[in-house]
């Protein structure tokens, strides 16, 4: 058994300049949804994004490459995994390597996992020290409640930190307020066996809340070759939910959380156990127009069991903090993070972990 501490500080600093319309300041979390089917194409170029400097600014404005994935083409896709939906953006390969697992990168450097690529939902990361990338097994979530993606084509390790290297994934949900009343879907097929959702989102004093419940069992793929199954069916179930305070005073809030469990398949070897679920905080506060502050929290915990290779069990705090001023005609944001990841991993017979 090996312990490992980690302990991520990163200190970024950016300056913007020349911003040609004089914009109120406004936070992600306090972004108003837009309606994008009624967008006119010079509209369109005028949809704020917030992944590349950490603040509001319109996708034409933008210095990088971008491509925003909105609700509508969610929909019209119809379907149910995360990683499926990034295939919607432009120059990102996503490519399924079994039922649970998928390689997933921009500018090459398709690995599995990839680990120059970093995302994040709602300002989380989902970055595991383990293999320094992502398990997109266990990033699930209610499609339906996915205000936009946006995909960074290009660094941004100034802003965003570790793993960063050749683009970001920022996926950001809708604000409880949007989700009011009941959802449900459920759906069978050939590929998914089982796919099942449920929501509910009602107003509570000083704001809005949403509370879910998700199911999906993916079935065994096929050997092109034999036409024999693969022995590699998935199943995971989750439970969450999220509160949001109203955005009318200079302070606002969100509390969100989930919990999920799950199993892996394999081919070659009994199937692996999933289990974990975080606690996010983010609490904002509106000075004027030109100045802001930001505090961020959030607490990851996760187990993961691969027979025959290895178990983990990991640990993440992280705390981040952003202010942002602006003076004239320049933006500063600038602000620190602190991660902190314990993780007790064991090994099996060539397969070792050293510290």
């Amino acid at each position: 058994m090996t312990k490992q501490a980690v302990l991520s500080l990163t200190l970024w600093l950016v300056c913007l300049s020349s911003s040609l319309s004089a914009q109120p300041f406004q936070l992600a979390s306090a972004r108003v949804p837009q309606d994008l089917k009624k967008l006119s194409i010079e509209e369109l170029a005028q949809i704020d994004v917030t992944s590349v400097s950490r603040r509001s600014e319109r996708l034409s404005e933008t210095a990088a490459a971008v491509s925003v994935i909105n609700p509508d083409q969610i929909f019209r896709s119809g379907l149910t995994t995360l990683p499926e939906v990034l295939r919607l953006a432009d120059a990102i390969d996503v490519a399924r390597v079994n039922s649970s697992t998928w390689a997933t990168s921009v500018r090459g450097f398709t690995t599995n996992p990839a680990n120059k690529l970093l995302v994040l939902i709602d300002g989380r990361s989902v970055y595991s020290p383990l293999t320094s990338g992502t398990f997109w097994d266990t990033e699930d979530m209610v499609l339906n409640d996915v205000d936009r993606i946006e995909v960074i084509r290009g660094p941004g390790g100034a802003v965003w930190g570790p793993n960063a290297v050749n683009g970001v994934v920022n996926v950001i949900t809708k604000n409880a307020a949007s989700t009011l009343g009941d959802y449900v879907s459920v759906g069978s097929g050939s590929d998914e066996h089982i796919f099942a959702v449920g929501r509910h989102g009602g107003r509570m004093r000083g704001g809005a809340y949403r509370v879910y419940g998700k199911y999906r069992q993916h079935g065994e793929q096929v050997f092109t070759d034999t036409g024999a199954d693969a022995g590699d069916p998935v199943q995971l179930g989750q439970a969450g939910f999220r509160m949001d305070s109203s955005s009318d005073g200079p302070v606002t809030w969100v509390l969100e959380s989930n919990a999920y469990r799950g199993t892996d398949g394999f081919s070659d070897r009994p199937d692996g156990d999933v289990a974990g679920g975080h606690v996010l905080g983010r609490w904002n506060r509106t000075f004027s127009d030109s100045s802001a502050l930001q505090a961020q929290f959030y607490y990851d915990g996760n187990y993961r069991q691969v027979p025959s290779q290895f178990t983990e069990k990991r640990h993440t705090f992280d705390l981040d903090l952003q202010q942002r001023l602006k003076r004239g005609r320049h933006d500063v944001v600038f602000g620190g993070e602190m991660r902190f990841s314990r993780g007790n991993d064991i090994g099996v017979a060539g397969f070792d972990f050293d510290p």
